[in-house]
């Protein structure tokens, strides 16, 4: 019996502060976000992130919260309905942190007799703090309780006609009218991660214009393959080079990020004759507290105190049709046969392992 697992990060339960603060726990505990050795994982996360954290992140979600609850979580079920609907075996949306949690998911998966999973993340790039963790959550209950079962797992897709596809079709519309710069903002991570997820240890941050350099890193590195979305996106508008600018947000910590960090570029580009900017965020699938409230709350906020005159947010895929089908047609694809199901028993295809 086939079934199918779509994955994404996950919200609080609700906008209480020990919601909040549980749910801050179990994301920053996870060795792949803050990958420091346990103790001082423990240390930083129990003595100087949770006593004050929690309070201010409840501030926010409360900004960007529904009737029907978080953002994340209700478009991300409507996505998992809407795919769904077109296939006869379950499909079922899980969690990397809060509910519908992932072990919660995959039992119920596994008890309604499901021994061929698809594995699909929602991240369309490969980041060990997102996709790779998304991965092994779910390996890690596959083999607690079914060891045997056969997995196919969805390779990252940020360079996939498809996506780009889905991209061009959800953003067109807002690009019709006048325009100063469009910004790509991506969610950023610490550069040592790009060089600990480089099996070879000795490209990323260190060969000159590494990204466009060919090398097997770029399966694993996340700052590539953000360019090269950023690449087919603007080959199929016919975007000049001048009209676009790639950016970093969320960035956490003192130790370098990748940069340019959007928050800076927002301040400092009116001053630079820039007025009127579009902003996307095409690593998150589905809009969320850091595309919502980080973004189009204090994005705007920032770029319209520096003088910035017009700024729009270019909504995520979230339900769009074309992303809908999107999804589909890789479902559909697994369930003919049109790729070997691959059993995932060790994370080989983790880099940081």
């Amino acid at each position: 019996m086939r079934g199918v697992i779509m994955l994404n990060l996950g919200s609080p339960d609700s906008t209480d502060i020990p919601d909040v603060r549980r749910y801050l726990k179990e994301f920053l505990m996870d060795e792949r976000v803050l990958d420091a050795p346990t103790p001082i994982r423990k240390l930083v996360v129990n003595a100087f992130i949770l006593p004050f954290r929690p309070k201010q992140s409840a501030e926010a979600y409360e900004e960007i919260w529904t009737e029907a609850g978080s953002p994340l979580i209700v478009t991300s079920l409507a996505l998992r309905d809407l795919v769904a609907e077109s296939f006869d075996f379950p499909i079922e949306m899980a969690m990397r942190y809060g509910n519908p949690s992932t072990p919660d998911v995959v039992e119920r998966l596994i008890n309604q007799g499901v021994d061929d999973l698809y594995i699909m993340p929602m991240y369309p790039h490969y980041a060990m703090s997102s996709y790779e963790t998304a991965v092994v959550a779910v390996m890690d209950e596959v083999r607690k309780l079914k060891p045997e079962l056969k997995t196919t797992l969805l390779p990252p897709y940020y360079d996939d006609p498809g996506y780009i596809e889905a991209l061009v079709e959800s953003a067109q519309s807002y690009l019709q009218d006048d325009y100063d710069k469009l910004i790509f903002s991506f969610h950023g991570i610490p550069q040592r991660h790009l060089v600990k997820g480089d099996p070879s240890h000795q490209h990323c941050m260190k060969t000159p214009d590494c990204c466009n350099t060919c090398h097997p890193a770029h399966a694993t590195c996340y700052r590539h393959q953000c360019a090269m979305t950023v690449e087919k996106f603007v080959e199929a508008l016919d975007i000049p080079k001048e009209k676009y600018m790639v950016t970093f947000q969320s960035r956490l910590g003192r130790e370098p990020w990748l940069q340019p960090y959007t928050d800076k570029t927002l301040e400092a580009l009116p001053e630079q004759g820039v007025k009127k900017i579009k902003i996307m965020c095409p690593a998150f699938t589905a809009d969320c507290l850091e595309t919502i409230e980080e973004i189009s709350g204090e994005g705007a906020e920032i770029f319209e105190e520096a003088g910035g005159e017009s700024f729009e947010q270019i909504p995520c895929l979230n339900t769009h049709p074309t992303w809908v089908e999107y999804l589909k047609g890789k479902i559909a694809g697994w369930a003919e046969g049109a790729f070997e199901p691959k059993r995932l028993t060790e994370p080989a295809y983790v880099a940081t392992k």
